[in-house]
């Protein structure tokens, strides 16, 4: 069975952006798109789809379009439930929203991996502690919240 991949906006966004000071970080999840996705069954939420609807991302419309491939997760109110603890236990900052859902939908889903660019509010070493502790009292799934870069399967 394949494992879960749930993408951020972050991942989506750098899909399609031209932006020469993040190209790394474009041309890697270029190839985790084109050769890593086969390998998981990948999820995205209603959230992402807002954040990339209401942003200002380079190649919106792009990113938008790439959306209609992915499954969409259904926003449960143990979602919300879960991300107003996450804020409330400062696991995620309050003008950060967006991302206390993503971990929630993540969570709640019982997804193996959040893929994200990320790095100060999720995909961050500090935080990760944080999430299992927070998550474990909550009897809820922990998952690995990484980025691109660490999710390639030998070939």
């Amino acid at each position: 069975m394949k494992k879960m991949v749930y993408l951020d906006t972050t991942v989506l966004s750098y899909l399609v952006d031209e932006r020469e000071s993040i190209k790394n970080f474009i041309e890697v999840t270029k190839e985790w798109w084109n050769t890593q996705r086969k390998h998981y069954n990948v999820y995205l939420s209603v959230e992402t789809l807002a954040e990339l609807n209401e942003g200002n991302y380079p190649q919106k419309a792009k990113a938008i379009h790439l959306t209609k491939t992915i499954e969409i997760l259904p926003r449960a109110k143990e979602v919300e439930e879960i991300a107003e603890i996450y804020i409330k236990h400062s696991l995620m900052p309050n003008d950060m929203r967006g991302d206390a859902i993503h971990l929630a939908y993540a969570s709640v889903y019982k997804i193996d991996f959040l893929l994200t660019w990320n790095c100060k509010h999720l995909a961050n070493a500090n935080k990760k502690t944080h999430i299992r502790i927070i998550n474990s009292k909550l009897g809820l799934f922990v998952p690995e919240v990484i980025t691109p870069l660490e999710l390639f399967e030998e070939e």
